[in-house]
């Protein structure tokens, strides 16, 4: 049964490797709106002429938030979602990571927001990080970068406040199918 009043942002957080991507592109695919937050990261790091590397990522990333405030990428990205709700019953999130930014989000997107948190056991994460095509992560790598977000991104509050959590620990399918089954739940629309 969906709820009466559906939320207009949905905003999917969780550790590196949890799923939130593959959710994302799945619900791009059902016709909603997603912005995914890393694509600001990505374009900056294009921007300033740099590979493409997990470590320029990580050094963007941190240095976007130490000159600009941990709420910086949501900051940045608050025009691009303003208009979409004006063209989109709901909107996707995809990587929401500092609690400021979650912060933000609550009080000048003028939308009300659901948090849904990805979560997998480290291993599986760090397995799936280990085999993907793009940007692939060694064991060490994947340490350091959950270490690190946690640490310099403010990333765990988000995750802690989430109003739902799908716990990714079987194949894609069954992790879809959760979603799938919120999302109904919600009431959400493209």
């Amino acid at each position: 049964m969906a709820m009466s009043n559906p939320p207009r942002a949905f905003a999917l957080v969780g550790m590196p490797g949890a799923g939130k991507s593959l959710c994302a592109r799945h619900l791009e695919e059902r016709g909603f709106f997603q912005y995914r937050f890393g694509g600001i990261v990505v374009d900056e790091v294009l921007r300033r002429g740099l590979p493409l590397t997990p470590d320029n990522e990580r050094l963007v990333r941190e240095e976007l938030r130490a000159n600009e405030g941990m709420d910086a990428i949501a900051r940045r990205a608050m025009p691009l979602l303003k208009a979409a709700l004006e063209n989109h019953s709901s909107i996707v999130i995809d990587g929401l990571y500092s609690w400021s930014e979650y912060k933000l989000l609550r009080r000048e997107l003028g939308a009300s927001i659901v948090v849904a948190a990805i979560v997998s056991a480290r291993p599986l994460r760090h397995a799936r990080l280990a085999s993907r095509q793009e940007r692939p992560l060694t064991p060490e790598e994947a340490d350091k970068r959950d270490w690190l977000e946690i640490e310099n991104l403010e990333k765990g509050g988000s995750i802690a406040i989430a109003d739902y959590t799908l716990v990714n620990d079987g194949s894609p399918d069954e992790l879809l199918a959760k979603l799938d089954a919120l999302i109904d739940h919600l009431g959400l629309k493209p």
